[in-house]
């Protein structure tokens, strides 16, 4: 008896704490968005967030969500399906830049592209907007776009692409950018330490291949690891630790079948193809992700915060180093299509929802 008191004394201590809903509230900053789909925090307090119907919208910082949209944005946003207006991302020297990141669906449904621009953010106007990047080749349909981006500290910026649902085959190209994550310098060219930048089959701008479509990407400054995650098919989705010039098997390695329930591969694992940190069958469609670093939740420290569409729910993955020591789901009680999930500078995790009359969600201490 006195083992068993020992062993369960053992396993409060070493075991992450789980989370219920008596442990939060959560606060409605904003609703009335149209399909919010990215956030950003400015220093004065104020966020940026984007409607993926083609518009960026600002929330002062008394949590006033300003009636018109921001102006100055590109006038070629492809809108449909899941084409259009995606990740927001200031430059790590805003204040002196004033430089906004902008990812979006550019061209038509027959000819479109993932396209990168960049503005500087003046009162309501994103002026002296560019586009600085376009990822090759053209394809058809509105689908699997990727568009998350993520600066690291050497001031070079990672975007994911999607596969484009009907060219899956051409993750394992790369010669193109479809199903890729691309690392790209400021001005949108490919840094000359890239891992293919001497590779006369890949093209200088691919840092990692074999993806299906991540949606979320984050930089862990502690211990410098990428963290992504990205879409299954129907069953298989993953989070994958990103390194420059891995191969990340998609379509010849997966858990998941095609949606008609055919099988894509009978590879689950292959040499040479990076197996991911986590899966998840069936599908919990994995949105925004976030490292939690607030200080609101001391139990929350170093953990994975997953946004889930089809789950509608917060996937919770707790971390030990690289390793996945437990998993929870949490805030499902919202009954809502979770799009973006990001840590605030005042510790709050906020969470976008993915409707018609989308809000921003603030999740806090109950007490």
């Amino acid at each position: 008896m006195k083992k068993l008191t020992l062993l369960s004394a053992f396993l409060v201590m070493v075991l992450p704490a789980s989370v219920n809903a008596a442990d939060y509230r959560v606060e409605t900053v904003v609703e009335g968005l149209e399909h919010p789909w990215s956030i950003a925090f400015l220093p004065d307090g104020s966020r940026l967030v984007t409607e993926r119907v083609g518009r960026l919208r600002l929330i002062d910082p008394q949590g006033q969500l300003r009636e018109e949209a921001i102006a100055g944005l590109p006038d070629d946003i492809h809108v449909g399906g899941q084409a259009g207006l995606k990740d927001v991302v200031l430059a790590p020297d805003f204040e002196q830049s004033a430089e906004v990141f902008l990812t979006y669906a550019c061209g038509t449904r027959t000819s479109n592209h993932l396209c990168l621009g960049r503005g500087e953010l003046s009162d309501n106007t994103l002026s002296n907007f560019e586009e600085i990047f376009r990822t090759q080749p053209a394809k058809r349909g509105s689908a699997h776009y990727g568009g998350r981006m993520v600066f690291l500290p050497d001031d070079t910026l990672l975007l994911t692409m999607g596969d484009g649902f009907d060219y899956r085959e051409e993750a394992q190209d790369p010669s193109n950018h479809l199903g890729t994550t691309l690392r790209l310098d400021r001005d949108g060219q490919a840094p000359a330490d890239n891992p293919f930048i001497n590779d006369p089959n890949a093209a200088d701008e691919v840092y990692s291949y074999g993806h299906r479509n991540a949606q979320g990407l984050i930089h862990d400054p502690r211990t410098g690891w990428v963290f992504s995650n990205e879409h299954g098919p129907k069953g298989g989705d993953e989070i994958n630790i990103i390194e420059p010039g891995k191969n990340y098997g998609w379509p010849v390695v997966t858990h998941g079948v095609d949606y008609t329930g055919a099988r894509i591969t009978p590879f689950t694992e292959k040499d040479g193809m990076v197996s991911p940190l986590v899966d998840w069958t069936p599908s919990i469609a994995p949105s925004g992700l976030t490292l939690y670093d607030g200080e609101l939740f001391p139990q929350w420290q170093g953990d994975l915060f997953n946004g889930a569409l089809a789950a509608r729910k917060v996937q919770r993955v707790m971390l030990e180093e690289d390793r996945v020591v437990g998993e929870e789901s949490i805030l499902e009680e919202l009954g809502r299509r979770i799009r973006d999930v990001r840590t605030g500078p005042d510790g709050a995790l906020y969470l976008l929802t993915d409707h018609a009359d989308g809000e921003v969600l603030r999740v806090v201490p109950a007490n």
